[in-house]
């Protein structure tokens, strides 16, 4: 058993030596690529305004104006379902207390056409709230996509190591004014934006 034991023991000393030689002979691990540093003392940073983009970016202005008909459209719509069920549901209460039904039957028939018009009013509702909320969610996410590949875009060279965007002071505080790139996005945004034809 002796003979046994020595025989692990010296297998084992062989593979701790052998794990040895191969830690030490690996090559170190390379450090990631040195950072570009600032250029004259400046930080690689630099933040834009949303707020300022949102009223500067024609394709950001249209869209408001495009969600914002479409919400009127829909208030205006729903408004004149409601003045006419409304209408419908005063002269059915008016018929029902003059007695103007020829039956009960029929005073019941006209009233569940009543409530089936005021169901499919809330029914419309519901749909075109949803719809609306879609719409600006889609133009949010396609503003947010036009707004960062601009960005990815115009910071290929690694002009800037981050960019911060801020809404009314939500953000950032204080910074100085060179480090604010809204102008120049706002511009560029512009500059390329093709609006759709009508």
């Amino acid at each position: 058993m002796n003979k046994i034991q020595i025989s692990i023991n010296t297998i084992l000393v062989a593979a701790i030596v052998a794990l040895f030689v191969i830690v030490l002979k690996k090559p170190a691990v390379p450090e990631q690529a040195a950072a570009p540093q600032p250029v004259e003392g400046a930080m690689p940073v630099a933040f834009i305004n949303l707020d300022s983009i949102l009223q500067g970016y024609t394709f950001a202005l249209e869209a408001q104006d495009k969600l914002m008909t479409r919400q009127e459209n829909a208030r205006m719509e729903l408004n004149q379902k409601a003045r006419t069920l409304q209408n419908e549901m005063v002269d059915f209460q008016r018929k029902l207390e003059n007695n103007a039904f020829l039956s009960r039957e029929r005073a019941e028939s006209e009233q569940q056409r009543i409530v089936k018009k005021q169901q499919d009013l809330e029914n419309r509702e519901a749909q075109l709230t949803q719809e609306i909320l879609q719409e600006n969610q889609q133009l949010q996410a396609q503003l947010a996509d036009t707004i960062l590949s601009y960005l990815k875009q115009m910071n290929a060279e690694g002009r800037y190591q981050m960019i911060f965007s801020n809404n009314a002071k939500d953000n950032i505080l204080l910074a100085t004014d060179g480090y604010d790139i809204t102008a120049e996005v706002v511009a560029a945004l512009n500059a390329r934006y093709t609006p759709a034809k009508k």
